[in-house]
């Protein structure tokens, strides 16, 4: 009996042993953890501190920490009576919401031409796309500006959508050509065959098939513009057209008269609606971003 019962221990061991990974992954793991932990602190931390500042008591940064002894929400009643801070943010809204319809529209169809039908000039449309994707759009900001004056779409929030759907295009052109291309093409070729005209293949089959990554284009151009600053300080004049961005930046410019915490309200407002819409739709922004990067 002691002979089994010994002989049952050192099995043990020896399954212990082999599936114990050896002693350089063990430390691998423990800077990879250590790693992630302090990218952890560095990320977290400052949206603490913002989140404490915004029900911090004051306006400058002195007294604000990100757990504050005598929390108030005063900022965040003042940021919706003393400011204008529920236009800039309904102007945002509509900015974004016009540049997700239109970038999702034109990038599914765009994706589809490129990636289904052959015609002459396909590759160096391509190309010249993948060029224009090289470059910033605040490059081209000059051009943008003597472009809306000369059309008379200064000072316009539908103009502002439009620079932003054009500035997204070329990448979200690539992105749905590559995942359309993974899409089988039997599956056009059967329809074709019972007669289905292409706008109907497009629309029946194809469209359907790319509601993963349409969605991943929707969230990303959705949230893209209420964090831009560049092209609306330039195309937007009125205080009336002023979005999110413009309005918490007015708040914090002048060096004298300042409401730090105020702004802090104002960027945790603006952060919820996103972060939430992240949370639920994260599986679509992970399967987008892999597929659309397998082909293309």
């Amino acid at each position: 009996m002691t002979a089994t019962l010994e002989a049952t221990g050192r099995a043990r061991a020896a399954r212990k042993r082999r599936h114990r990974p050896p002693r350089g992954e063990r430390v691998a793991s423990a800077f990879l953890h250590l790693e992630l932990l302090v990218v952890a602190v560095i990320v977290v931390f400052p949206l603490m501190w913002i989140v404490g500042a915004s029900f911090s008591p004051g306006t400058g940064l002195a007294n604000a920490s990100p757990i504050p002894e005598d929390a108030t929400l005063d900022h965040y009643v003042s940021l919706f009576t003393e400011t204008d801070y529920g236009r800039w943010y309904l102007n945002s809204l509509y900015v974004a919401t016009l540049n997700m319809v239109g970038s999702v529209v034109l990038s599914a169809l765009c994706g589809y031409v490129f990636s289904r039908i052959k015609f002459r000039g396909r590759k160096a449309g391509l190309l010249g796309i993948l060029i224009l994707q090289m470059f910033p759009t605040f490059l081209t900001a000059i051009a943008v500006y003597m472009l809306f004056l000369n059309f008379g779409l200064l000072d316009s929030l539908t103009g502002l959508a439009l620079v932003s759907i054009a500035a997204a295009l070329p990448y979200n052109t690539w992105l749905m050509k590559g995942y359309t291309d993974n899409l089988p093409a039997s599956l056009d070729e059967a329809a074709a065959i019972d007669g289905a005209s292409r706008w109907t293949i497009f629309m029946k089959i194809v469209l359907p098939l790319m509601r993963p990554m349409l969605t991943f284009v929707a969230i990303t151009q959705f949230t893209m513009p209420w964090m831009d600053f560049i092209l609306p300080a330039l195309l937007l004049q009125s205080p009336e057209k002023q979005t999110v961005a413009l309005g918490l930046f007015a708040m914090i410019e002048d060096v004298y008269q300042n409401a730090f915490t105020t702004f802090a309200a104002g960027a945790v407002i603006l952060a919820v609606p996103i972060t939430i819409l992240y949370i639920v739709l994260q599986r679509y922004l992970v399967t987008g971003a892999s597929a659309g990067a397998e082909k293309g």
